[in-house]
């Protein structure tokens, strides 16, 4: 909030502004020891669809929500090829995401291909949030 708060008189004068925030499938899907991320996360994507209502027509606000990604904080879970192969096998596209995945959709949401996008919460997710 405070980084929106700094950077909103720039945005303001932009003619194709996009914020972007970052959520996680946890919210929605209520998973074991995720009290804490679902929680401040849940906050995000409200924060989201309020700013996406404050701001508009001006600055676009959206959010994605990955999940578990090949990343240093997933290390725990991902450090072997078993415990890779184990929750691919749990996603419908049979594999875990990439840093490159969430980054493609953001770069998606910041730029003007999304014009007429505001107030959404994309999941990336191979499917896991709305399939098995």
């Amino acid at each position: 909030v405070r980084v929106i708060r700094q950077v909103l008189p720039r945005l303001k004068k932009s003619k194709n502004a996009s914020i972007v925030l970052f959520s996680t499938i946890a919210v929605q899907k209520g998973f074991n020891f995720h009290a804490s991320v679902s929680m401040s996360k849940g906050a995000i994507e409200g924060l989201t669809r309020a700013l996406a209502a404050e701001f508009a027509p001006g600055i676009r606000v959206n959010a994605l929500a990955p999940a578990l990604t090949d990343t240093p904080l997933a290390h725990q879970l991902l450090n072997t090829d078993k415990k890779k192969e184990f929750h691919a096998d749990k996603n419908p596209l049979k594999k875990v995401g990439s840093p490159s995945d969430i980054a493609e959709a953001a770069v998606y949401l910041l730029t003007d291909k999304s014009a007429w996008m505001t107030g959404q919460i994309l999941h990336i997710d191979g499917g896991s949030s709305v399939i098995g």
